[in-house]
């Protein structure tokens, strides 16, 4: 039942995730910047603290009585993914959010599973896996198995995505629903940002000494309950400082560099409606992590929880994507590529999946 919980959490986590972009589709006459950070204030500043103080009785004392070094970083890792999450933003608008979301998820799926790995290898601590590990074991060569086909799915994708833009440019595709559709740049941020947005699963690795005090001072009146489900909120809050820091510097240099401070006063645009819009984005985008926490709690940290919940998004997104029509007008060829890619991915974190549930 703890895995079936676990698995339910981080579906609901997916769709969260795979879903917060479309509020910001209904943003008018505001530029990507504006909207951004708008929906970034609710996701970094605004809810993260809320959901803590709703879930974690006095967790501000628990951030004071944490180690400056923990906590710094923590924050560091946040910065870093802040940079993903913000490459993420520009992947999707560039590729797209099914195609965009499915290279940088992907890529965020091996890099998370991967990485601290190869860190552990050079600074082993007890409990965690080292590369060598994954090398010479059998689960260890299911998961490996699993990131090797999984850049396999990312290649197919991308090749469905130049399959894509040539037909744009041919005009033989649909353009109105695809008006801001680059692939070659929006291939390097994706990348970019599947990359850096790994760096949220090693914030949490980071801040985990924040959990497990809350999940102790759970356990210590809650006995034999098992692992408090919102342990990982009261972390949250000093990861997605580092998150805030980086969108807000970007966004405000983009403000002042396109001019666009005006949009948020702009009253010949539905003010209260972009603002609503934007709330609800930013909204839907931290509980992907409220939920991934509860879903971590019932499963455990590391590459199961992370890979799942990356499937789950992946699915979602690619989902959501086909309902806006975004490869309205391609060719049957593309679209049975992009879905191949679609298919591998999703294939490919099943089995580090399957490599970690028997480990």
């Amino acid at each position: 039942m703890q895995v079936i919980f676990g698995i339910i959490f981080h579906f609901i986590g997916g769709f969260a995730s795979g879903s917060f972009y479309i509020p910001y589709k209904k943003v008018k006459g505001w530029a990507w910047e504006s909207f951004w950070i708008v929906g970034g204030l609710f996701s970094w500043l605004i809810v993260p603290p809320l959901a803590a103080w709703l879930t974690i009785p006095h967790f501000t004392e628990i951030i004071t009585a944490t180690n400056g070094q923990i906590l710094f970083y923590t924050y560091l890792f946040g910065l870093l993914w802040g940079i993903g999450g913000l490459t993420y933003g520009l992947g999707v608008r560039y590729l797209g959010v099914s195609l965009g979301s499915t290279i940088i998820l992907g890529l965020c799926a091996v890099f998370g599973a991967l990485i601290p790995s190869v860190y552990y290898n050079f600074f082993p601590e007890k409990g965690k896996d080292t590369f060598s590990m994954l090398l010479h074991s059998h689960w260890g060569q299911f998961v490996l198995l699993g990131i090797l086909i999984c850049v396999v799915g990312i290649i197919i994708c991308g090749k469905a995505g130049t399959m894509k833009e040539k037909e744009l440019i041919a005009g033989k595709a649909d353009t109105a629903d695809n008006k801001d559709y680059r692939f070659g740049l929006g291939i390097f941020v994706a990348i970019v940002s599947g990359v850096l947005s790994a760096c949220f699963n090693f914030g949490l690795e980071a801040g985990k000494d924040m959990a497990n005090h809350a999940n102790d001072i759970w356990k210590a009146s809650h006995p034999r309950q098992g692992n408090f489900l919102f342990r990982n909120n009261v972390v949250y809050v000093v990861l997605l400082w580092g998150g805030l820091t980086t969108n807000f510097i970007w966004c405000m240099i983009l403000n002042a560099r396109n001019k666009t401070f005006g949009n948020y006063t702009d009253k010949q645009q539905p003010l209260l409606k972009n603002y609503i819009f934007c709330a609800l984005a930013g909204t839907t985008w931290f509980l992907q992590f409220f939920f991934y926490g509860m879903g971590e709690s019932k499963m455990g940290n590391g590459a199961s929880s992370w890979i799942l919940h990356m499937a789950f998004i992946i699915l979602v997104a690619n989902i959501w994507g086909l309902l806006l029509k975004e490869w309205k007008g391609v060719s049957r060829k593309a679209i049975i590529t992009v879905v191949a890619g679609i298919a591998t991915i999703i294939i490919s974190v099943l089995i580090v999946g399957y490599g970690n549930s028997i480990k």
